[in-house]
């Protein structure tokens, strides 16, 4: 009998403390993430690397601390670019900081967008997704996604094509 009632006691006082956990909480706003920026790094082999940043604001009434970032860009549909950062910081309470993430780009996924855009009814614009994932303490993630157009050069596409 008294292994039940110890094993009762155990149990009421983890739901005691998953009830105080649930309510600690907080609903949150999803964050704003934009892409600010694109500088070229040093390539590697068959893919071109860059460095995007990406400023990201937070709506919150608290600060959004993050160890980590990762990101993945589909252009026209089609895997483009990936990248990783151990980046860590915080986003302040209603602010805004900017991450840098270095990205790899396949030689051939840019063949491919090229054909792509040579073979299409292109109209000066492309259109991108950028889906990622701010890594936070514990269970604190927080994934985003961002959609917006990329603009060529004329000299690499002129406008009568």
């Amino acid at each position: 009998m008294s292994i039940n009632r110890s094993a009762l006691l155990m149990l009421l006082a983890c739901g005691v403390l998953l009830q105080t956990g649930c309510a600690t909480l907080r609903g949150r706003e999803p964050i704003q993430v934009m892409m600010v920026g694109i500088e070229p790094l040093q390539a590697e082999g068959l893919e071109l690397r860059m460095l995007i940043k990406l400023r990201v604001q937070n709506p919150n009434d608290f600060p959004l601390d993050f160890n980590g970032v990762s990101v993945q860009m589909d252009v026209r549909g089609k895997r483009f670019a990936t990248g990783v950062s151990d980046a860590s910081g915080s986003v302040p309470r209603f602010g805004e900081t900017i991450i840098g993430v270095p990205v790899s780009v396949s030689v051939f996924g840019i063949a491919r967008q090229a054909v792509d855009v040579l073979t299409s009814d292109y109209r000066g614009k492309l259109g991108y997704e950028m889906t990622g994932r701010l890594a936070g303490p514990a269970f604190n993630s927080l994934n985003f996604t961002s959609r917006g157009e990329l603009t060529l050069p004329e000299e690499i596409f002129p406008s009568g094509q």
